[in-house]
């Protein structure tokens, strides 16, 4: 990790870059299993299945046989752990649902706003070597609590053709029902058109790899989506109140998500940062995935500013996904922070609180879509319909200022449709 030493604020944009992938072989590649899928349904699935995860699949559904002889593989730990946490998520969750809105904007002119869920969600789950049995519980609870009837999901199954059974039984606390074996941009394609097997979705939800992403970008104009994403990436603001082995571990535990995935340190003097890069490069070595942290490291950076105003402004210029504040008044610091998907107070909450088990969700934004985008919530899965009654009183007092209004647009048949109730041709 390269240190950079109070930087004049117009180098900040290019220390705020994330790495691009421009590869356009694989919009080539997501452009064709998108047609194939749409044109050929189960049969693409299969075919795809084949191609790229080198299994043979006898049927795309999870089986009931198969459900419940995942959950006597999931070790009583793992079962108390994931229990504990869907506890959090789903009191967390619970707490953020919307309110129905009741408004009389003017005598006899009552307004309302309802919220209802999203009928048809389909959830993408990431297998491969690290299974995300988390953010089923991520995405499966709010989906719960909003009340979404048909939910989903779709995940790439092993080389024997078996969905992992953490997944498997993640998902049962959710209380989804329905599991296919699909990865890949197919399964965002199956979700998106729908096929024999999968059903049409009316929101996709989930991480994935690169192909994941695209495929999801390129069918947001035929179904909804989450957010754009992007490779995984965490900021530590830090002074000389932080520690240097818990800072650099936090910068670890992002940093092996993946490959692209970049980490950043912002701190207050040369002396700390040069003992952070120390300390990180000591916690590495007993990784096991440290080859992909490494890799990460080496698209991420140390920042020196003396200034803490500096430090807020470059925070909120980059727009982390995720920000750890240790700092001394970490409070007054957040409370200034305008762009970023989660903040994490204090030395002793580390991203993975919100990773795993705390309440909060870990589907945020990421490449500086913080600045409009919000993470994943219980309003994700619903939206909001809008109502109106007006009384004859209602439309007598508001007639007229509808028709002056639809006349100076041209608009004749909206005044009319006013004055014919009140008998003003």
């Amino acid at each position: 990790m390269n240190i950079y030493i109070n930087p004049e604020r117009g180098t900040w944009e290019a220390l705020a870059s994330r790495r691009r992938s421009d590869d356009n072989s694989v919009d080539e590649t997501v452009a064709a299993i998108i047609r194939r899928v749409r044109k050929e349904g189960d049969m693409a699935l299969c075919s795809l299945s084949r191609e790229i995860d080198r299994v043979e699949l006898s049927a795309i559904e999870v089986s009931d046989e198969e459900k419940v002889a995942a959950s006597g593989l999931v070790p009583d730990k793992m079962k108390a752990a994931l229990s504990r946490a869907a506890e959090n998520i789903m009191a967390f969750h619970k707490a953020q649902f919307p309110a129905e809105i009741k408004v009389e904007t003017m005598p006899g002119v009552k307004c309302m706003s309802r919220p209802v869920p999203i009928q048809n969600i389909g959830l993408y789950i990431p297998g491969g070597s690290a299974p995300l049995f988390s953010t089923v519980l991520m995405l499966g609870i709010p989906a719960m609590v909003a009340g979404c009837p048909n939910t989903v999901l779709c995940t790439p199954p092993d080389r024997n053709g078996a969905v992992n059974p953490t997944i498997l039984y993640a998902a049962s606390l959710c209380g989804i029902r329905r599991i296919f074996k699909a990865g890949g941009a197919q399964a965002i394609a199956a979700m998106a058109f729908g096929t024999e097997t999968i059903p049409k979705a009316d929101k996709i939800f989930g991480p994935g790899n690169r192909y994941v992403t695209r495929a999801k970008q390129m069918l947001s104009s035929v179904v909804a989506i989450d957010m754009p994403a992007g490779p995984s990436e965490v900021m530590v603001l830090a002074d000389t109140s932080a520690r240097p082995d818990f800072v650099a571990a936090d910068l670890l535990s992002q940093a092996e998500h993946g490959a692209d995935s970049q980490v950043i340190l912002v701190c207050m003097s040369e002396d700390f940062a040069h003992k952070v890069r120390k300390e990180t490069a000591t916690q590495l070595t007993v990784l096991p995935r440290r080859d992909i942290a490494s890799k990460a490291l080496e698209g991420s950076r140390i920042i020196v500013m003396e200034s803490a105003d500096d430090m807020v402004d470059f925070a909120n210029l980059y727009a982390a996904e995720h920000l750890i504040i240790s700092m001394e008044n970490p409070w007054e610091t957040a409370g200034r922070i305008t762009a970023a998907g989660s903040i994490f107070i204090g030395n002793y909450s580390p991203e993975s609180a919100g990773d795993y088990a705390s309440g909060t969700n870990h589907t945020l934004p990421t490449s500086g879509w913080a600045k409009s985008y919000s993470g994943v919530n219980t309003g994700s899965f619903m939206r909001r319909i809008t109502l109106q009654e007006l009384t004859r009183q209602g439309l007598s007092g508001l007639g007229d200022t509808i028709m002056e209004m639809a006349a100076g647009e041209g608009l004749e048949a909206h005044r009319r449709a006013v004055g014919i109730r009140l008998g003003k041709q």
